[in-house]
């Protein structure tokens, strides 16, 4: 497909701007017109990128008026009808001339939210459940200010988990949650649904250094030796240790995802499920000989996210590790072997898809055995000839 020219592209972006909103109607049964309006040459709606050039409006009046009664419907009906009109003109003038349109900022913030999640991964969900709890499930755009975000961040240090009425969410992934919110009020910002850029104006919240466990070497040579109940989870695991995937997309992981190098050997080119970037990541002939012959569909066939709860505990217990494993270790396992093998920091990140380097060495700062090494390379005593 040829690819268009900023040049081109503005000129497209031209011919969907809307000049002219005019009110119509249209025949339908038992007599009545219906009102619709018509876009000259049309919008491009910027949420489904679709271009529009009609909307019914649902508003109804007699073709033939038989009475003062119908005529006078007639009047109230078209009059309520042009004043949608006029409304969606002067949308349109805003919009155009970058202007902010004040009717956007009654809508329902929460149902826009709410929208977006399935453009997402899991943990805007998450976010979107917290704040609609946070506002006791009624929101509008215009109430979005910095007063209400700060206390949103004040009730994310202390909120509950989810699934639970005790515990409180760690300080970790309130910063998590919170970083995604801010990062979704930016989004707001640039589609002109709220007045400034709240976002400048707010503290981050700072994660705590804390160590979190993962597989060594041996650890991951007895999980692979054990048994588990269900071969589709062992298969998935060990193919995340190999490859650094999330459970996002080893759920996602299709048979067309795995592809050959012009040089031999194969990889996996993926949408991955957090960042929706295209990524490529090489696979070992080990990784390729744990999920077999090539397939159709889904890899992981059967596959659940329940599972990686309390069936992966079992297993891994069973396997003589005591740590808290969870999936997401598997990813660290990945990171801190490799790290510990001599791999460069640059590729580990490129593999793992991360965007920046500092994510990477939160991975990877556990492997000490470089550290130790470098210790002893600066030495006051004169080595022997």
């Amino acid at each position: 497909m040829q690819q268009l020219s900023s040049t081109n592209y503005k000129k497209q972006e031209i011919m969907f701007e809307c000049k002219t909103v005019t009110l119509r109607t249209r025949p339908i049964k038992h007599g009545q017109l219906s009102f619709y309006l018509d876009y000259y040459p049309g919008y491009r709606d910027k949420e489904t990128m679709k271009v529009i050039r009609h909307e019914s409006l649902g508003i109804y009046i007699y073709e033939k008026p038989k009475n003062r009664r119908e005529r006078e419907f007639n009047e109230q009906m078209t009059e309520k009808a042009e004043a949608i009109r006029c409304r969606r003109f002067d949308a349109i003038v805003n919009e155009r001339y970058d202007f902010l349109d004040k009717s956007k900022l009654k809508g329902d913030f929460l149902e826009y939210y709410r929208r977006q999640l399935c453009k997402h991964d899991q943990k805007w969900k998450f976010v979107y459940i917290h704040f609609s709890n946070f506002v006791g499930g009624k929101c509008i755009f215009e109430e979005i200010d910095i007063d209400l975000c700060n206390k949103f961040r004040e009730y994310l240090l202390t909120a509950k988990k989810l699934k639970s009425n005790n515990d409180t969410i760690s300080q970790n992934s309130a910063s998590g949650y919170w970083s995604t919110f801010r990062g979704f009020l930016k989004d707001l910002y640039r589609a002109k649904l709220i007045r400034n850029n709240i976002n400048d104006f707010l503290d981050k919240i700072v994660t705590e250094d804390i160590d979190k466990d993962f597989l060594t070497q041996q650890e991951l040579y007895k999980l692979a030796e054990t048994p588990c109940d269900i071969p589709v989870l062992k298969t998935a695991s060990l193919f995340a240790c190999l490859t650094s995937l999330r459970i996002s997309d080893i759920l996602a992981l299709r048979w067309e995802n795995i592809q050959d190098y012009y040089d031999g050997g194969k990889f996996m080119k993926i949408i991955t499920q957090k960042t929706k970037s295209i990524d490529t990541i090489p696979i070992s002939k080990e990784a390729l000989e744990l999920i077999g012959n090539t397939g159709e569909g889904i890899i992981f066939k059967g596959l659940r996210r329940s599972m990686t709860q309390a069936p992966m505990k079992k297993w891994i217990k069973s396997a003589g590790i005591t740590k808290n494993i969870t999936f997401h270790s598997y990813r660290r396992t990945f990171a801190t072997l490799q790290a510990a093998a001599g791999t460069d920091i640059i590729t580990i990140a490129s593999i793992m898809t991360h965007k920046s380097i500092s994510t990477t060495q939160l991975y990877t700062k556990t492997v000490d055995a470089n550290k130790r090494k470098a210790s002893s390379k600066i030495t006051l005593k004169r080595q022997e000839e």
